[in-house]
């Protein structure tokens, strides 16, 4: 084994002892006045391990919140979702509820009011199923009093009038069908004119005189002439006027909203309110016969 000359061994000691010399210096000056030399090294050293840990330790701690301490939290808003949507269509079965009170208080309300015209309430069970025809089905039939020809009305104003009547069942032709109408007025001049179906949402007033006057806006209502409806029932509003040869064209939109009817009365008589001067019966627009050989009137239930 070769020994280290001594030259050698003199310059690692010397070495030693400056590095030791630049140590002890490193321990006694400060930096900046913020810290001792060796401190800043020490830190400089070892602050890349600290952000290593650090980071490592945050990413096991998102790890835990996000999916180990969360494990549940996906049950439970599965739970508060299905509770939600329970209670959703709880609050829209009381809504309708309510709707439906409001309307049959309405109905009591307006059959009260016309004490002297029997009438019976009747709930719409179903509707016409084509376009041809513009009809609904009543719940009630000929075990409470219901006839063909009776009128059919809400506290909004005309709906149609019977066409078919069943034991427990009767069938409306409503009055925006291109085969129903009705004998009305203007509720303001009285000037009168049959009111008829178009097949579609409006309505049209027949034979109006071009020589007579008549705004945008006009109510219109029974004349009482039809003997199917009483006297001064709404039918609808003025929305369209033009000039033709012979007569106006005039077009209404119905008072009842046709399209969304769940409750109608229907009358218990084929005569006018008390006081009507209408001695015969006349067409809805066409010759109707029917009217005059009905039965009599049927007491209200």
């Amino acid at each position: 084994m070769a020994v280290m000359p001594s030259r050698h061994k003199s310059l690692v000691l010397l070495a030693g002892v400056i590095l030791l010399q630049v140590l002890l210096l490193a321990v006694q000056i400060k930096r900046d006045s913020q810290g001792r030399l060796i401190r800043s090294w020490t830190v400089g050293a070892v602050s890349p391990f600290e952000r290593a840990g650090s980071y490592g330790f945050g990413w096991f701690r998102d790890m835990w919140r996000n999916y180990f301490a969360l494990r549940g939290t996906r049950k439970d808003n599965q739970d508060l979702r299905r509770e939600n949507d329970a209670l959703k269509l709880r609050v829209a079965q009381l809504e309708g509820k309510a709707a439906e009170a409001d309307r049959l208080a309405a109905l009591l309300h307006f059959r009260q009011s016309q004490a002297d015209v029997p009438m019976v309430a009747a709930r719409v069970i179903g509707g016409s199923a084509g376009t041809g025809s513009q009809t609904i089905e009543l719940d009630r039939g000929e075990h409470d009093g219901i006839r063909k020809n009776m009128g059919v009305i809400t506290p909004d104003g005309v709906v149609g009038k019977i066409i078919d009547a069943y034991p427990n069942t009767s069938q409306v032709l409503l009055l925006t069908d291109k085969d129903s109408g009705v004998g009305a007025k203007l509720a303001d001049s009285g000037i009168q004119s049959p009111v008829e179906g178009l097949g579609e949402p409006l309505l049209t007033m027949k034979y109006f005189p071009n020589d007579d006057d008549v705004s945008v806006g006009a109510r219109v209502v029974t004349s009482g002439m039809d003997r199917i409806f009483p006297r001064d029932l709404p039918v609808g509003t003025i929305t369209q006027v033009k000039p033709d040869n012979p007569f106006k064209q005039i077009r209404i939109k119905p008072a009842a909203n046709l399209e969304k009817l769940e409750e109608v009365l229907v009358l218990l008589t084929l005569h006018p309110l008390k006081g009507s001067d209408s001695p015969a019966p006349a067409a809805l627009g066409k010759p109707a016969t029917a009217a005059a050989s009905n039965p009599p009137p049927v007491a209200n239930p």
